[in-house]
């Protein structure tokens, strides 16, 4: 399966932005897909995830209420969108997927985006 991100970009604090995730390949990879993030000098962290099959989400503590992941089935897209982005969202994000079922399971994730950066200042 291939994923690439788009959507990345620079702005304000209190700005939003829209990521995408466009995924190629087979889909039976994709059953879980999601964002993670990766600021300079620290750990990737998982940022939201969602079963395709299902529908739930899930998101990481620091985004909880900010940050939305949706699947756009029939246009092979996951999106993230980001509302009340701060300083501290900055980082490259990348699109993950992995073909279980524990899509909250953040260390399952094996494909990947190449990334999207996105800087808020």
């Amino acid at each position: 399966v291939q994923l690439v991100e788009s959507g990345g970009g620079s702005v304000r604090a209190g700005g939003s932005l829209r990521l995408s995730c466009t995924i190629s390949g087979n889909s039976y990879t994709s059953n879980c897909m999601s964002w993670f993030r990766q600021a300079p000098g620290k750990e990737r962290e998982g940022v939201a995830a969602v079963y395709t099959e299902g529908g739930a989400r899930y998101y990481g503590n620091s985004v909880v209420g900010r940050f939305i992941i949706s699947l756009d089935s029939t246009k092979n897209t996951v999106y993230l969108q980001m509302y009340g982005l701060k300083p501290e969202d900055t980082g490259m994000y990348f699109c993950a997927s992995h073909s279980g079922t524990l899509c909250s399971s953040w260390t399952r994730y094996s494909n990947w985006g190449q990334g999207t950066q996105v800087t808020v200042s």
